[in-house]
């Protein structure tokens, strides 16, 4: 079977035909018919959850350290979260798109480390720590981002639609 392949021109001439860029008007109705997420919000939902999670690691086995790990699980996650979220939302990540693609990755990396560094010294800051309520406290509190898209505002119509 023989492959036939575009030429590079072709390809460029496609593209070109079906980019069209928005006016300031539909950019504006784009944005209204998506709003974004703040990060401070999906933080938020994080910390909430994860305060349910150790209250019920605590209530439901009536060990105080399963509490305490599974909440300093979910802090593991938050802490950094918030660092993260801190640094994309300055100054400096604003200035241009690309000190905003080196601040992304900056704080990324700034947030991993924070997190293993958390892990490293859990067993130092928790008393009878239980590592498997410390990652269920991390775990759901890490999936829990997906609760503040699921609550997030809906769309709004529009008044011409």
């Amino acid at each position: 079977m023989k492959t036939i392949a575009r030429q590079d021109s072709e390809v460029a001439e496609d593209l070109d035909a079906e980019f069209k860029p928005l006016t300031a008007d539909e950019a504006r109705e784009l944005r209204a018919k998506n709003p974004s997420i703040s990060p401070w919000r999906v933080i938020a939902g994080q910390l909430v959850v994860g305060l349910v999670v150790a209250l019920a690691a605590w209530g439901l086995t009536g060990r105080q350290n399963l509490g305490w790990s599974a909440a300093y699980g979910a802090i593991a996650v938050v802490v950094p979260s918030a660092v993260f979220a801190r640094g994309l939302t300055g100054r400096f990540s604003s200035l241009n798109p690309g000190t905003a693609v080196f601040g992304f990755f900056l704080w990324e990396m700034v947030k991993m480390a924070l997190s293993v560094a958390m892990l490293i010294a859990a067993p130092r800051l928790i008393t009878a720590l239980s590592w498997p309520a410390m990652l269920v406290g991390l775990v759901v509190t890490m999936k829990a981002a997906w609760l503040a898209v699921m609550f997030s505002p809906r769309r709004r119509k529009l008044r011409d639609e």
